[in-house]
């Protein structure tokens, strides 16, 4: 499964780091020359994870925070984006689906997880569905409809 699938020195925006439970891999994992984006709703979350990450001498963080639904970024910013138990929470999910295709590159990638019991959890047939509205193919997934991942991927235009 090429979902954990990164590259060093890549710019990856993952929305909802919540305590930053992934973070702290990703910064390393794009690293040397690479950039992880967090952006989340609350300002607490962001804290808490550029706190984690200040403690363990990460460097390559840079927190922002807003709606996911109108992310400050520019078009093609990023090489991978993800979101992890996040999408459900978000009251218009095809609206953040559609702003993390723009945040995309050509061909570059989405990462969705979602567990069973969340609250919020988001169907794989549903994700699939909302993905492919706003311009993104599923590339892969992994794991059960009860938990699991799934890759999506932004098309090159030739």
């Amino acid at each position: 499964m090429r979902c954990s699938h990164r590259e060093a020195g890549e710019r990856v925006l993952e929305v909802g780091p919540g305590t930053g439970y992934y973070s702290l891999d990703v910064a390393d994992w794009v690293s040397p020359g690479g950039q992880l984006d967090i952006f989340d709703l609350q300002q607490e979350m962001l804290d808490h994870t550029c706190t984690r990450a200040h403690e363990r001498g990460v460097e390559n963080m840079t927190p922002g925070q807003g709606d996911a639904r109108q992310p400050p970024y520019g078009d093609a910013s990023f090489d991978a984006a993800s979101l992890v138990a996040v999408l459900g929470e978000i009251l218009e999910r095809d609206a953040a689906l559609r702003e993390l295709a723009r945040v995309l590159k050509p061909g570059g990638r989405l990462v969705v997880g979602e567990l069973f019991g969340d609250p919020h959890w988001v169907s794989p047939r549903k994700l699939s569905e909302r993905a492919m509205a706003a311009g993104l193919y599923l590339a892969e997934r992994s794991g059960s409809p009860l938990g699991y991942f799934a890759r999506f991927e932004r098309p090159v235009v030739h």
